[in-house]
């Protein structure tokens, strides 16, 4: 029993010594490290560095837990990856100088987690410690117009959104003068790879009141170094209504109408295309050369778009048949007859031809008179 007591007790003289050493031998000896965030895409810095310590550096070596393997090993010949050679890891601590740093580049999703730095001593060992990067990713901002058509029901007019962020997305709107008669609801939905993409839709009735009006979809997020605004005008789509045929000039009519999207316009004459040269169309406008009797007819306009077509017509009636031909025949005949009448005046106005005219007195025309005798009467 004695012996066990004193070996008890021996045991216990040469456990406190040693406990005493080790704190001895840790004390001040720290490897620093830290935790860094870096936006996708972006280059992130794996800080580690071992102070406090003067036994020699055998290697520094890296591993992304929980992979048990190395990737990146570094003597004091030079550095190397290991596993699968990966450029975008480059050493930029000193080995000389206990610095394991590393630096990534283009940092992927796949690249988040954990690692760690491990300092390889000559002769008391390893010791280590733990790299956090987190990784920031940017949403993938979009909007869809959901083509709403004209009624009376409420419906998704357009939604908002922003895929794929890390962490979450904000999504809201701002609607302007149409606060009140639209609203928004917003879902998000969370992937297996850690990101986030969340949806806004924002709701309200269709009608022409609120076609063209604008708003805008603001997105937040940790990720982006400012908040980004997308601006919508919302489109309501309606076929076209109200079509009327308006008088432009003498020799032209216009096609009028609203349609979202904008109408097409066909111009015809009874069903056939246009009779040429003398008419043409230009888009809504039907314009006349000049308006002669062959044009007579029911010229019709048709408008239509994707969601349906309108028609409306006018009748064309010219009574004076060929006029400018007809006009300018008779202004011909007249000068023509005109002319001649001048002419026989002037030819037949001679001396003698009328002898009943009365011509002034003192003048004398005509044939001489006979001789008389005296006291005849003159």
């Amino acid at each position: 029993m004695y012996y066990k007591s004193t070996h008890g007790s021996t045991t216990m003289l040469l456990l406190v010594p040693t406990l005493i050493f080790l704190s001895a031998v840790t004390e001040g000896l720290q490897v620093i490290g830290g935790n860094t965030t870096v936006v996708q895409g972006g280059t992130a810095i794996l800080p580690c560095k071992l102070i406090d310590t003067t036994e020699p550096l055998s290697q520094i070596s890296w591993r992304k837990k929980p992979n048990p393997d190395n990737f990146y090993i570094i003597l004091s010949t030079g550095s190397k990856s290991v596993n699968g050679e990966d450029l975008r890891f480059e050493f930029i601590g000193n080995f000389s100088d206990n610095n394991g740093s590393m630096q990534l580049s283009d940092v992927k999703l796949t690249d988040e987690g954990t690692y760690e730095c491990i300092f390889t001593r000559f002769p008391s060992g390893n010791v280590q410690t733990d790299v956090l990067l987190n990784l920031l990713v940017p949403p993938v901002t979009s909007l869809k117009d959901n083509l709403p058509t004209l009624g009376d029901e409420e419906v998704s007019l357009v939604t908002c959104v922003a895929a794929g962020s890390k962490p979450r997305a904000e999504v809201k709107w701002i609607t302007g003068t149409l606060a009140g008669k639209v609203r928004a609801t917003t879902n998000s939905t969370q992937h297996a790879n850690g990101t986030t993409t969340t949806v806004s839709s924002l709701f309200g009735v269709p009608t022409r009141e609120i076609n063209h009006h604008v708003v805008q979809c603001v997105v937040t997020s940790a990720a982006m170094s400012k908040e980004e605004s997308r601006p919508f005008t919302i489109q309501i789509y309606f076929p076209p209504v109200e079509l009327n045929i308006t008088k432009r000039s003498e020799l032209s009519f216009e096609c009028v109408t609203e349609a979202n999207p904008k109408a097409n316009i066909n111009w015809s004459r009874d069903g056939q295309s246009l009779p040429q040269p003398g008419v043409s169309a230009d888009g809504a406008t039907l314009q006349f050369v000049s308006m002669t009797s062959d044009l007579n007819g029911l010229y019709q306009c048709e408008a239509s778009n994707l969601y349906g077509k309108q028609r409306s017509s006018i009748y064309v009636y010219v009574t004076s048949g060929a006029c400018s031909v007809c006009w300018t025949l008779f202004s011909i005949l007249l000068i023509l007859m005109i002319a001649f009448v001048v002419a026989a005046v002037f030819y037949f106005y001679k001396p003698g031809i009328f002898p009943w005219i009365n011509y002034p007195r003192g003048e004398r025309y005509g044939p001489p008179v006979e001789a008389r005798g005296v006291g005849e009467d003159l």
